[in-house]
Formats: structure tokens, sequence, C-alpha cells
């Protein structure tokens, strides 16, 4: 694990080894639905849908990453946000490719960890996870989330 301090704040990422199994307590998700929860599309509601057909129903995120997401899901001609060309170019100068995303809650919130390959192995921790299901979806690699979160079909 190393410590960094950028600007006055400091942050962890652990290194490891990126091959490693499945964890037993996560599914692989695939996006099944993106959409909003109010007519204005303030509020973005995803549903992540498992193999096993259970589902997980994602929501209190921005529409405007629903929207991204969306776009992304439909493989549209609009370029990709500044942010998301931002980590891409990061990726590139270090060499490196996101290659899953891995859903989880703690506490009242959703969060992410991304797990990067290529000329070192990292994963970067609790971050949003609207924001990692917007990256996993442009590079189109897995979504893994904890089994506990998925249910059977609800409506949505």
């Amino acid at each position: 694990m190393h410590l960094y301090k950028y600007s006055n704040q400091s942050f962890t990422v652990d290194t490891m080894d990126i091959d490693q199994a499945q964890e037993p307590d996560y599914e692989s998700v695939k996006i099944n639905y993106v959409g909003f929860v109010d007519p204005y599309a303030v509020e973005g509601m995803l549903i992540l849908r498992g193999d096993d057909g259970k589902e997980f129903h994602m929501r209190a995120f921005s529409g405007e990453v629903s929207k991204h997401i969306s776009s992304f899901v439909e493989k549209s001609d609009e370029s990709a946000p500044s942010i998301y060309k931002m980590m891409e170019e990061i990726c590139e100068q270090n060499e490196i490719v996101l290659v899953k995303v891995k859903i989880y809650e703690s506490g009242e919130v959703l969060r992410a960890n991304l797990y990067f390959t290529g000329k070192m192995d990292l994963v970067l921790r609790n971050y949003r996870a609207s924001d990692a299901m917007a990256l996993a979806t442009l590079y189109n690699i897995p979504i893994l989330v904890r089994k506990n979160l998925l249910k059977e079909h609800m409506e949505a």
C-alpha cells in the first residue's frame, strides 16, 4: 500500500495481484436499464442484472452521469466528456488499463473499487459508484456487485 499526498488531501493506493480469483461474495452483472427517477432528469437510475436474473436498482446519483452511461451503452458517436478523456490519458501515460470495477455498500452509500493492470497492478478504493459504472460502461469491462445487494426481480 502506498500513501500519496495531493494538495492537502492524502489517499492510499493498494497494489495487488489483479488476476486473483473472483471473490465468492461478488456477482458479475450487466446494465439492464438506464434512466431517471424524476421527469426533470436530475436523479439517475440503473438496473443491474446478474446471470441468475437477480437485480440491483441503483439510484440517487446525478442525472448527468446517467446520460453519460446511456450514451456509452448505446455506443453513440458523442465524444466522451473531458473527465473520462483525462482518465484515459492518465492510464495511457502510466501504461495501465482499467479491467474491472466492484460495487459495494459503505454505510448508507454505494462505493466502488477500480482495478487497473498493465505496467503495474493497482486498486483505487472507495470512489463514487456512479462514476465507476460510467467508466465500466465506457470501456466495456466487468462490473461486479456484492451478492447481498442483488434481489429477486423488482418493479422499478
